[in-house]
């Protein structure tokens, strides 16, 4: 705990084993209270290996997709009290000793959602992320700051932070399964005018951390531009949106 605060991790895993242990073995026990991670029927060991740590563990017995899963995982955060939840991938990709970092930015009411940028550190390229996953993430993400107003460094990182109210408030059963979840929820929580903020974070690109294809990637960088229209023009008034609708389906805790 922090000040009282119950902080809970969500790890949403797919096909992990190679990375959990040394993800988990990272996250500081004295100030997270809980760690969840919740399995997409994953087709190698990786809940045998969560069953050997101090972890609670959800298995979907069929694949519902990297939005799925984070439903899940926010909905259980939830049902255990949590006050603080942030979601970390469990390839071992983005640092868990930001972990205390970004809840304390919560706790002390700076923030309502706070993003682990990889984009604010140096040389990310050279640290083994791929050129045209750099660009790609450039190019969104200065679209989106410029069509939605705002600062951020990228809208992309799949390490954030959220304080318990956001994820009860936000619509997130609208939301996609599939990877547009990440940008989805970032742009629900910018018309609902949720504080963001952001820290640098380092990364590691290792053969065995999780990616998604080119082809994916393409899919995903369309999909950001749809919902980044989408949100333009509901916050005009020139359209309604199920997305951004303050009375949609939120998940049931």
């Amino acid at each position: 705990m922090i000040k009282g605060k119950m902080i809970v991790v969500v790890l949403p895993a797919y096909n992990a084993e190679q990375t959990l242990e040394k993800t988990i073995a990272e996250i500081d026990r004295s100030i997270v209270d809980r760690i969840i991670l919740v399995d997409d029927a994953s087709k190698d060991a990786t809940v045998n290996i969560a069953s050997k740590m101090e972890v609670l563990i959800y298995r979907h017995q069929v694949n519902l997709g990297y939005g799925g899963n984070q439903k899940t995982c926010y909905k259980l955060a939830l049902e255990q009290g949590a006050d603080i939840v942030v979601m970390l991938h469990p390839d071992y990709q983005y640092d868990p000793r930001l972990i205390l970092a970004m809840s304390s930015l919560l706790v002390e009411d700076v923030y309502d959602v706070v993003l682990g940028s990889r984009i604010l550190g140096s040389k990310i390229v050279s640290r083994g992320m791929p050129w045209w996953r750099w660009a790609g993430n450039r190019c969104l993400t200065f679209l989106q700051n410029l069509l939605l107003r705002e600062k951020l460094s990228e809208y992309h990182t799949g390490y954030r932070a959220f304080r318990r109210e956001v994820l009860q408030n936000l619509p997130l059963g609208e939301n996609s399964d599939d990877f547009i979840f990440d940008n989805e929820i970032l742009c629900q929580a910018i018309l609902f005018n949720y504080r963001i903020g952001e820290v640098s974070c380092p990364t590691r690109y290792l053969k065995e951390s999780s990616s998604i294809s080119c082809r994916r990637s393409i899919i995903y960088g369309l999909g950001v531009l749809k919902v980044t229209l989408q949100a333009v023009l509901e916050k005009s008034g020139l359209i309604k949106c199920r997305l951004f609708r303050r009375d949609g389906k939120k998940l049931k805790v």
